[in-house]
């Protein structure tokens, strides 16, 4: 009951925040001159997420072999960290498996069962690609859109959102690329019920399995943003997310054991040490805006 009512707490201050906002924008501009402004916003979007896509198609050679591809090779760079690590535990103590650690060949194959199916793969991927090197402009095109509604110090508060917003967006993209990826792939590829059966995947699922865990890593690691926005706002303080601490640790193990649906509590691990390490970079985030916040009301006093 207590959550709830700081659940409420938090909403209506949120609410209330909004929509101070719009009545300081109403005065400055109309609804449909926000509509136009936003309109040229995301048209100028979409023509930087084009120009890199185009780019992707006309290389699409070397990326579909070196990048897409490359996490079902048995020596991608994950994989030989993760065999030198076992050979590594094995030194330490015996108990450890070195030969588990190292991957395999994987014994399965990507098929396509459409007619355009590969001109749509070229094209889709692309796309997603342009997407992915786009971010830092569409960051940068909102927070052009967003900027006139802002105080002076507001302005000075949220200066380096796009830099920090695309740093975290592609370490992000690296970690869902490097390590959820490869660790998921590694499973479902080597995964068997029979020696009878032969696994065999469609290139629309493969493709589909790695944008959707590299974007999900970039957007996750998104937190510390969320959390400065949130403590900005003051709906969200340090001391709850160390209240809540316990319960973080919970969910990021389940997310990580669902990342990963591996037998292995290493693989696991792997994957929510960084997790933890996000959240708790994140109590730090919202530390900071609190000290901030406090020293400005005493100056203000």
């Amino acid at each position: 009951m207590h959550l709830l009512k700081k659940m409420a707490t938090w909403g209506s201050k949120f609410i209330s925040t909004i929509k101070e906002k719009g009545k300081s924008m109403q005065g400055e501009m109309s609804f449909f001159e926000h509509l136009e402004a936003l309109r040229w916003h995301i048209i100028r979007a979409a023509i930087a997420v084009l120009v890199f896509a185009i780019a992707a198609f006309a290389l699409y050679d070397r990326i579909f072999d070196s990048i897409i591809m490359a996490p079902v090779h048995n020596n991608f760079w994950t994989y030989r960290v993760m065999c030198n690590m076992g050979h590594w535990l094995h030194s330490v103590n015996s108990f450890f498996d070195a030969g588990s650690f190292c991957v395999k060949d994987f014994n399965f194959k990507l098929m396509n069962t459409e007619m355009a199916g590969q001109f749509n793969l070229q094209l889709n991927s692309s796309l997603m690609i342009g997407l992915i090197l786009g971010i830092p402009y569409l960051l940068f095109e909102l927070w052009r859109f967003i900027r006139p509604a802002l105080h002076e110090k507001e302005r000075k508060a949220a200066s380096g959102f796009v830099f920090y917003a695309s740093c975290l967006f592609f370490l992000g993209v690296l970690f869902g690329y490097y390590v959820v990826t490869p660790l998921s792939v590694r499973f479902f590829a080597t995964y068997t019920v029979s020696d009878t059966i032969t696994n065999m995947f469609s290139i629309d699922s493969y493709m589909s399995a790695v944008t959707t865990l590299t974007l999900v890593a970039g957007i996750v690691f998104q937190l510390p943003i969320v959390v400065y926005i949130l403590s900005s706002l003051g709906i969200l303080t340090p001391q709850f997310m160390r209240r809540t601490r316990r319960y973080a640790t919970v969910i990021i193990l389940v997310l990580a054991a669902i990342i990963t649906p591996s037998p292995d509590a290493l693989t696991m691990l792997i994957v929510a040490m960084p997790l933890f390490l996000l959240y708790e970079f994140s109590i730090v985030v919202s530390g900071f805006v609190q000290r901030r916040k406090l020293k400005r009301e005493a100056a203000e006093a």
